[in-house]
Protein backbone atom coordinates (compact mmCIF):
# COMPACT_ATOMS: atom_id res chain seq x y z
CA UNK A 1 0.00 0.00 0.00
CA UNK A 2 1.33 3.50 -0.91
CA UNK A 3 1.98 6.00 2.21
CA UNK A 4 1.74 9.03 0.52
CA UNK A 5 -1.04 11.58 0.79
CA UNK A 6 -2.58 13.66 -1.34
CA UNK A 7 -4.07 16.55 -1.29
CA UNK A 8 -6.47 16.08 1.88
CA UNK A 9 -7.23 12.42 1.14
CA UNK A 10 -5.59 10.36 4.14
CA UNK A 11 -3.28 7.63 2.96
CA UNK A 12 -3.50 4.17 3.61
CA UNK A 13 -0.72 2.92 5.91
CA UNK A 14 2.13 0.06 4.60
CA UNK A 15 3.57 -2.45 6.60
CA UNK A 16 6.40 -0.40 7.07
CA UNK A 17 4.16 2.47 8.55
CA UNK A 18 2.57 -0.02 11.27
CA UNK A 19 5.86 -1.69 12.08
CA UNK A 20 7.89 1.65 13.18
CA UNK A 21 4.20 2.74 14.69
CA UNK A 22 3.95 -0.06 16.64
CA UNK A 23 7.82 0.11 17.91
CA UNK A 24 7.02 3.63 19.12
CA UNK A 25 4.16 2.38 21.09
CA UNK A 26 6.11 -0.30 22.62
CA UNK A 27 9.35 1.80 23.38
CA UNK A 28 7.56 5.43 24.25
CA UNK A 29 9.42 7.50 21.35
CA UNK A 30 12.04 6.65 18.45
CA UNK A 31 14.79 8.87 17.31
CA UNK A 32 13.70 10.26 14.22
CA UNK A 33 17.36 10.13 12.46
CA UNK A 34 16.37 6.18 12.44
CA UNK A 35 13.08 6.15 11.31
CA UNK A 36 13.20 7.18 7.51
CA UNK A 37 9.39 7.07 7.71
CA UNK A 38 9.28 9.26 10.86
CA UNK A 39 8.30 12.06 9.11
CA UNK A 40 5.47 10.59 7.03
CA UNK A 41 3.57 9.45 10.26
CA UNK A 42 3.96 12.56 11.54
CA UNK A 43 2.14 13.96 8.65
CA UNK A 44 -0.40 11.62 9.61
CA UNK A 45 -0.46 12.53 13.07
CA UNK A 46 0.67 9.13 14.29
CA UNK A 47 4.12 10.94 15.72
CA UNK A 48 4.87 13.91 17.29
CA UNK A 49 7.78 15.45 18.18
CA UNK A 50 8.55 14.74 22.07
CA UNK A 51 8.62 18.51 23.79
CA UNK A 52 11.54 17.41 25.76
CA UNK A 53 13.79 16.30 23.00
CA UNK A 54 12.93 17.26 19.55
CA UNK A 55 15.46 14.54 18.02
CA UNK A 56 12.55 11.90 19.63
CA UNK A 57 9.43 11.62 18.44
CA UNK A 58 6.50 9.58 20.64
CA UNK A 59 3.65 8.35 19.50
CA UNK A 60 -0.27 9.62 19.75
CA UNK A 61 -2.80 7.15 21.31
CA UNK A 62 -4.30 4.63 19.04
CA UNK A 63 -7.46 5.85 19.33
CA UNK A 64 -6.92 9.44 18.84
CA UNK A 65 -5.28 8.77 15.33
CA UNK A 66 -7.72 6.45 14.26
CA UNK A 67 -10.88 9.35 15.26
CA UNK A 68 -8.68 11.55 13.08
CA UNK A 69 -8.09 9.51 10.54
CA UNK A 70 -11.56 8.81 9.95
CA UNK A 71 -12.61 12.09 10.71
CA UNK A 72 -10.53 13.14 7.58
CA UNK A 73 -12.19 9.96 5.62
CA UNK A 74 -15.58 11.24 6.41
CA UNK A 75 -14.48 14.85 5.24
CA UNK A 76 -13.56 13.18 2.14
CA UNK A 77 -16.43 11.46 1.39
CA UNK A 78 -18.61 14.21 2.18
CA UNK A 79 -16.88 16.39 -0.39
CA UNK A 80 -17.49 13.77 -3.34
CA UNK A 81 -20.82 13.57 -2.20
CA UNK A 82 -21.11 17.29 -3.11
CA UNK A 83 -19.32 16.82 -5.90
CA UNK A 84 -21.98 14.07 -6.84
CA UNK A 85 -24.80 16.30 -6.42
CA UNK A 86 -23.51 19.46 -8.48
CA UNK A 87 -23.00 16.69 -11.33
CA UNK A 88 -27.03 15.40 -10.84
CA UNK A 89 -27.97 19.12 -11.06
CA UNK A 90 -26.18 20.17 -13.98
CA UNK A 91 -27.06 16.83 -15.88
CA UNK A 92 -30.58 15.62 -14.09
CA UNK A 93 -32.89 18.27 -16.72
CA UNK A 94 -30.97 16.59 -20.01
CA UNK A 95 -31.22 13.15 -18.80
CA UNK A 96 -35.02 13.95 -17.76
CA UNK A 97 -35.43 14.51 -21.47
CA UNK A 98 -33.57 11.82 -22.75
CA UNK A 99 -36.25 9.71 -20.54
CA UNK A 100 -39.01 11.60 -22.07
CA UNK A 101 -38.15 10.99 -25.32
CA UNK A 102 -37.40 7.46 -24.77
CA UNK A 103 -40.92 6.94 -23.10
CA UNK A 104 -42.30 8.54 -26.27
CA UNK A 105 -40.37 6.89 -28.91
CA UNK A 106 -41.77 3.51 -26.63
CA UNK A 107 -45.00 4.47 -26.02
CA UNK A 108 -45.73 4.87 -29.61
CA UNK A 109 -44.34 1.48 -30.72
CA UNK A 110 -45.45 -1.53 -28.50
CA UNK A 111 -44.92 -5.28 -28.57
CA UNK A 112 -47.82 -7.49 -28.06
CA UNK A 113 -47.12 -11.18 -27.84
CA UNK A 114 -49.71 -13.64 -27.94
CA UNK A 115 -52.54 -14.08 -30.78
CA UNK A 116 -55.50 -13.54 -28.07
CA UNK A 117 -53.65 -10.26 -27.15
CA UNK A 118 -52.90 -9.53 -30.92
CA UNK A 119 -56.74 -9.68 -31.77
CA UNK A 120 -58.11 -7.68 -28.57
CA UNK A 121 -55.59 -4.92 -29.50
CA UNK A 122 -56.81 -4.57 -32.57
CA UNK A 123 -60.23 -5.01 -31.66
CA UNK A 124 -59.98 -2.10 -29.38
CA UNK A 125 -58.38 0.42 -32.16
CA UNK A 126 -61.21 -0.82 -34.36
CA UNK A 127 -64.07 0.16 -31.54
CA UNK A 128 -64.46 3.63 -33.07
CA UNK A 129 -62.80 3.43 -36.60
CA UNK A 130 -63.93 4.96 -40.14
CA UNK A 131 -61.32 2.88 -42.06
CA UNK A 132 -59.23 -0.34 -42.10
CA UNK A 133 -56.69 -0.67 -44.80
CA UNK A 134 -55.59 -4.69 -44.84
CA UNK A 135 -52.80 -6.58 -46.46
CA UNK A 136 -53.23 -10.25 -45.59
CA UNK A 137 -51.14 -12.84 -47.64
CA UNK A 138 -52.04 -16.86 -47.52
CA UNK A 139 -50.29 -17.36 -44.57
CA UNK A 140 -53.13 -15.11 -42.48
CA UNK A 141 -56.29 -16.72 -44.25
CA UNK A 142 -55.13 -19.96 -44.59
CA UNK A 143 -57.79 -22.70 -42.93
CA UNK A 144 -58.85 -19.73 -40.33
CA UNK A 145 -60.42 -21.04 -37.22
CA UNK A 146 -64.60 -20.19 -37.11
CA UNK A 147 -64.83 -18.63 -34.28
CA UNK A 148 -61.96 -16.16 -35.48
CA UNK A 149 -64.07 -16.05 -38.72
CA UNK A 150 -67.16 -14.81 -37.05
CA UNK A 151 -65.51 -12.68 -34.81
CA UNK A 152 -63.56 -11.11 -37.69
CA UNK A 153 -67.02 -10.19 -39.90
CA UNK A 154 -68.31 -8.98 -36.93
CA UNK A 155 -65.62 -6.43 -35.82
CA UNK A 156 -65.51 -5.60 -39.74
CA UNK A 157 -69.46 -5.28 -39.90
CA UNK A 158 -69.52 -2.82 -37.21
CA UNK A 159 -66.80 -0.49 -38.66
CA UNK A 160 -69.10 -0.69 -42.11
CA UNK A 161 -72.78 -0.12 -40.39
CA UNK A 162 -70.96 3.30 -38.81
CA UNK A 163 -70.41 4.74 -42.49
CA UNK A 164 -66.50 3.08 -42.44
CA UNK A 165 -64.65 1.68 -45.49
CA UNK A 166 -62.77 -1.67 -45.63
CA UNK A 167 -59.99 -1.87 -48.62
CA UNK A 168 -57.88 -5.31 -48.38
CA UNK A 169 -55.05 -6.93 -50.36
CA UNK A 170 -54.31 -10.10 -51.02
CA UNK A 171 -52.52 -12.54 -53.39
CA UNK A 172 -53.89 -13.56 -56.35
CA UNK A 173 -54.50 -17.44 -55.64
CA UNK A 174 -57.55 -16.53 -53.57
CA UNK A 175 -59.35 -15.07 -56.23
CA UNK A 176 -61.61 -18.27 -56.35
CA UNK A 177 -61.07 -18.66 -52.69
CA UNK A 178 -64.56 -19.77 -50.88
CA UNK A 179 -63.71 -19.27 -48.02
CA UNK A 180 -62.86 -15.90 -48.64
CA UNK A 181 -66.12 -15.45 -51.33
CA UNK A 182 -68.28 -16.22 -48.63
CA UNK A 183 -66.58 -14.05 -46.25
CA UNK A 184 -67.63 -11.45 -48.68
CA UNK A 185 -70.91 -12.15 -49.57
CA UNK A 186 -71.60 -11.65 -45.35
CA UNK A 187 -70.60 -7.96 -45.33
CA UNK A 188 -72.71 -5.03 -46.09
CA UNK A 189 -71.11 -1.45 -47.43
CA UNK A 190 -68.15 0.25 -48.52
CA UNK A 191 -65.46 -2.48 -48.71
CA UNK A 192 -63.34 -3.69 -51.46
CA UNK A 193 -60.41 -5.71 -52.10
CA UNK A 194 -58.01 -6.55 -54.93
CA UNK A 195 -55.17 -8.65 -55.26
CA UNK A 196 -51.71 -8.46 -56.92
CA UNK A 197 -48.90 -11.60 -57.79
CA UNK A 198 -47.01 -10.81 -54.92
CA UNK A 199 -47.45 -8.45 -51.26
CA UNK A 200 -45.84 -7.94 -47.57
CA UNK A 201 -46.41 -9.44 -44.76
CA UNK A 202 -50.15 -8.97 -42.77
CA UNK A 203 -50.55 -5.46 -42.73
CA UNK A 204 -53.24 -3.66 -40.61
CA UNK A 205 -53.68 0.32 -40.62
CA UNK A 206 -56.33 2.14 -38.93
CA UNK A 207 -57.50 5.07 -39.25
CA UNK A 208 -54.22 6.13 -41.21
CA UNK A 209 -53.05 6.29 -37.33
CA UNK A 210 -52.45 2.98 -35.95
CA UNK A 211 -50.78 0.28 -37.62
CA UNK A 212 -50.08 -3.25 -36.77
CA UNK A 213 -47.46 -5.19 -38.59
CA UNK A 214 -45.63 -9.10 -37.51
CA UNK A 215 -42.79 -9.08 -35.41
CA UNK A 216 -41.94 -12.85 -35.76
CA UNK A 217 -42.77 -15.15 -38.67
CA UNK A 218 -45.16 -17.59 -37.08
CA UNK A 219 -47.21 -14.39 -36.10
CA UNK A 220 -47.28 -15.14 -32.51
CA UNK A 221 -46.29 -11.06 -32.04
CA UNK A 222 -47.16 -8.49 -33.44
CA UNK A 223 -46.02 -4.38 -33.12
CA UNK A 224 -48.44 -1.76 -32.57
CA UNK A 225 -47.10 1.33 -34.33
CA UNK A 226 -48.67 4.78 -33.59
CA UNK A 227 -45.51 7.15 -34.89
CA UNK A 228 -47.07 9.16 -37.13
CA UNK A 229 -44.48 9.48 -39.98
CA UNK A 230 -43.67 5.32 -39.57
CA UNK A 231 -47.96 4.89 -39.69
CA UNK A 232 -48.12 7.04 -42.82
CA UNK A 233 -45.34 5.58 -44.64
CA UNK A 234 -46.87 2.17 -44.40
CA UNK A 235 -50.09 4.23 -45.22
CA UNK A 236 -48.80 5.19 -48.39
CA UNK A 237 -47.27 2.19 -49.53
CA UNK A 238 -50.89 0.10 -49.00
CA UNK A 239 -52.18 3.38 -51.62
CA UNK A 240 -49.30 2.63 -54.13
CA UNK A 241 -49.87 -0.89 -53.73
CA UNK A 242 -53.44 -0.82 -54.38
CA UNK A 243 -53.10 1.31 -57.17
CA UNK A 244 -51.60 -1.77 -58.76
CA UNK A 245 -53.85 -4.41 -58.10
CA UNK A 246 -56.12 -5.88 -59.66
CA UNK A 247 -60.30 -5.28 -58.58
CA UNK A 248 -61.58 -8.89 -56.85
CA UNK A 249 -64.67 -7.69 -55.15
CA UNK A 250 -67.17 -6.33 -55.34
CA UNK A 251 -66.78 -6.80 -59.32
CA UNK A 252 -63.96 -8.52 -60.03
CA UNK A 253 -61.86 -7.87 -63.19
CA UNK A 254 -60.72 -10.49 -65.15
CA UNK A 255 -56.83 -10.91 -65.71
CA UNK A 256 -56.19 -11.68 -69.55
CA UNK A 257 -54.26 -14.79 -71.13
CA UNK A 258 -51.87 -13.65 -73.30
CA UNK A 259 -50.04 -15.63 -76.25
CA UNK A 260 -51.77 -19.08 -73.71
CA UNK A 261 -49.80 -17.75 -70.78
CA UNK A 262 -52.15 -16.99 -67.98
CA UNK A 263 -51.16 -13.64 -65.85
CA UNK A 264 -50.04 -16.88 -62.80
CA UNK A 265 -47.98 -18.13 -65.38
CA UNK A 266 -46.28 -15.06 -66.01
CA UNK A 267 -45.48 -13.92 -62.20
CA UNK A 268 -44.10 -17.81 -62.10
CA UNK A 269 -41.98 -16.85 -65.36
CA UNK A 270 -40.82 -13.44 -63.64
CA UNK A 271 -39.33 -15.35 -60.61
CA UNK A 272 -38.02 -18.44 -62.94
CA UNK A 273 -36.17 -15.59 -64.75
CA UNK A 274 -34.75 -14.53 -61.29
CA UNK A 275 -33.62 -17.88 -60.24
CA UNK A 276 -35.71 -18.94 -57.50
CA UNK A 277 -36.25 -21.97 -56.54
CA UNK A 278 -39.77 -23.80 -57.11
CA UNK A 279 -40.05 -23.78 -52.98
CA UNK A 280 -39.05 -19.84 -53.12
CA UNK A 281 -41.54 -19.43 -55.94
CA UNK A 282 -44.93 -21.16 -54.32
CA UNK A 283 -44.19 -19.27 -50.73
CA UNK A 284 -44.10 -15.50 -52.63
CA UNK A 285 -47.67 -16.42 -54.77
CA UNK A 286 -49.15 -17.85 -51.95
CA UNK A 287 -49.53 -21.37 -53.66
CA UNK A 288 -47.98 -24.81 -52.88
CA UNK A 289 -45.09 -26.15 -54.24
CA UNK A 290 -46.67 -29.11 -56.44
CA UNK A 291 -49.48 -25.93 -58.06
CA UNK A 292 -45.99 -24.26 -59.02
CA UNK A 293 -44.79 -27.26 -60.41
CA UNK A 294 -47.64 -27.39 -62.65
CA UNK A 295 -47.57 -24.12 -63.87
CA UNK A 296 -43.85 -24.11 -64.42
CA UNK A 297 -44.35 -27.31 -66.67
CA UNK A 298 -47.14 -25.86 -68.76
CA UNK A 299 -44.66 -22.86 -69.30
CA UNK A 300 -42.26 -25.19 -70.83
CA UNK A 301 -45.25 -26.99 -72.92
CA UNK A 302 -46.24 -23.85 -74.10
CA UNK A 303 -42.79 -22.55 -74.75
CA UNK A 304 -41.59 -25.42 -76.04
CA UNK A 305 -38.53 -26.31 -73.23
CA UNK A 306 -36.98 -29.39 -72.79
CA UNK A 307 -35.30 -28.26 -69.44
CA UNK A 308 -35.15 -25.58 -66.97
CA UNK A 309 -32.05 -23.84 -68.29
CA UNK A 310 -33.02 -23.91 -71.83
CA UNK A 311 -36.92 -22.42 -69.94
CA UNK A 312 -35.18 -19.01 -68.60
CA UNK A 313 -33.78 -18.71 -71.96
CA UNK A 314 -37.11 -18.94 -74.00
CA UNK A 315 -39.03 -16.78 -71.26
CA UNK A 316 -36.58 -14.04 -71.96
CA UNK A 317 -36.76 -14.38 -75.62
CA UNK A 318 -40.37 -14.81 -75.47
CA UNK A 319 -41.01 -10.94 -74.41
CA UNK A 320 -44.38 -12.37 -72.27
CA UNK A 321 -42.89 -10.59 -69.35
CA UNK A 322 -42.81 -7.19 -70.87
CA UNK A 323 -46.54 -7.90 -71.49
CA UNK A 324 -49.37 -6.14 -69.33
CA UNK A 325 -50.58 -8.46 -66.76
Amino acid sequence: MNGNTHGNAPAELCEGDLDLYTRALRQGRVPADEADGAAHLVGLGLLNPALDDPSQWEPVAPHIVLHRLLRASADRIAGERRREERLVEALEPLMRAGRHDDVSTTSLITLHSGRQRIDRVIDEAMADAGELLAIQPHKSYTHPKPDWQEAAIRRDQALLDRGGRIRALYQHTVRHSPTLAARYERLTGDVEARTLDEITERLIVVDRAVAFVPADTDRTSALEVRHPALVRYLATTFDRLWRLATPMYPQAVRRPTLNGVTPRQRAIAALLVEGHTDAVIADRLGMNVRTARVHIAKIATTLGSGSRAQLGYLIGQSGILDQES
